[in-house]
């Protein structure tokens, strides 16, 4: 099998992006195959669109978002203090702990329609032990570059976390874990060394995917040394990889916990205005009832997410859909 051939090939979904009117994103983790990608298990592709974002506060536990912006500023304000603008290439890291909360506003255009906004947004599940950790943020504006060429046409890697080919991002987060912005050449076709005991997956971040086909993300097992870049017409993809998790794990809108009741009791915390406030904290420059209140949880006990069994693709067979 070609080094370039992936595992899995998994199609993303469309859904509403909570508290934002007219907007919606292309969900690609967690997915029912492989609910996660080392601790990566969350994955929205925001854009490329007019759209005037307004996601009111809303909480988190027992993770970190990771937003990187491609076009636009985003304005996070969060119960920590933190008060800042993302602009393409720069990072925010908020690390949730046992809670947090937090808006994200796009800021206007200035040309009298909505801005051009287009972002990834990702969580990284918290190692269990750090699950109750006090909330941070962070805010990383210089981030390393790897540079690999090839006889045609090279790759340039911004890495956002972790380490890739001895480039390692000051960002906060668990061993084990890496995500990179990829800028392939036209024509370049590069092998890039990565960690055997991750898995990887790869999403082209340009809007129609790889050579107009429907995008997908591409999916690798553990084992592989390096994996091959190419494109005949360059493009710009994003690299995630991470030592698979063997945590239980319990997701329910923004909520992570190992169990139902750990989510259970954040969603109730988050519905009862003293108790929010005291685990969640109050959004600086958000008036109390300006906030997303939590889905009901279903009648049904919430279970662990687990991948299901590894299924190889062959060559030219379509995607699985989620």
């Amino acid at each position: 099998m070609d080094e370039g051939t992936p595992d899995r090939l998994l199609t993303g979904r469309e859904v509403p992006l909570g508290g934002v009117r007219g907007m919606s994103v292309q969900r690609w983790l967690p997915h029912r195959e492989v609910p996660t990608v080392g601790a990566w298990c969350f994955l929205d592709r925001i854009g490329p669109q007019r759209v005037d974002m307004r996601v009111q506060p809303h909480p988190h536990t027992a993770l970190q978002t990771v937003t990187w912006p491609l076009t636009g500023e985003i304005r996070h304000r969060d119960s920590v203090g933190s008060d800042v603008v993302v602009r393409p290439g720069e990072l925010n890291l908020m690390t949730a702990g046992r809670g947090v909360s937090h808006s994200e506003l796009s800021l206007p255009a200035g040309s009298g329609q909505p801005p051009l906004l287009s972002a990834v947004q990702l969580w990284v599940v918290l190692p269990r032990e750090q699950d109750g950790c006090p909330p941070r943020f962070e805010q990383q504006r210089e981030l390393p570059v790897l540079e690999v060429g090839g006889a045609r046409g090279g790759v340039r890697a911004t890495v956002l976390v972790g380490s890739l080919g001895g480039a390692t991002s000051p960002a906060g987060v668990a061993p084990g874990l890496v995500g990179a912005d990829v800028v392939l050449d036209a024509g370049a076709d590069v092998e890039v060394e990565v960690d055997p005991t991750h898995e990887h997956a790869l999403l082209t971040l340009d809007e129609d995917g790889a050579g107009g086909a429907a995008p997908a993300l591409r999916h690798w097992a553990p084992g592989r040394t390096s994996l091959r870049l190419r494109h005949a017409d360059g493009a710009r993809q994003l690299l995630l990889g991470g030592v698979p998790t063997t945590d239980d794990l319990v997701m329910f809108w923004n909520f992570i916990g190992r169990t139902h009741e750990d989510v259970a009791a954040a969603r109730a915390d988050w519905e009862d205005p003293d108790a929010a406030a005291e685990r969640f904290g109050r959004v600086p420059g958000h008036a109390a009832s300006e906030r997303i209140p939590s889905p009901p949880l279903p009648p049904v006990r919430l279970t662990p997410r687990r991948p299901r069994p590894r299924r190889v693709v062959e060559p030219g067979e379509a995607p699985a859909f989620s």
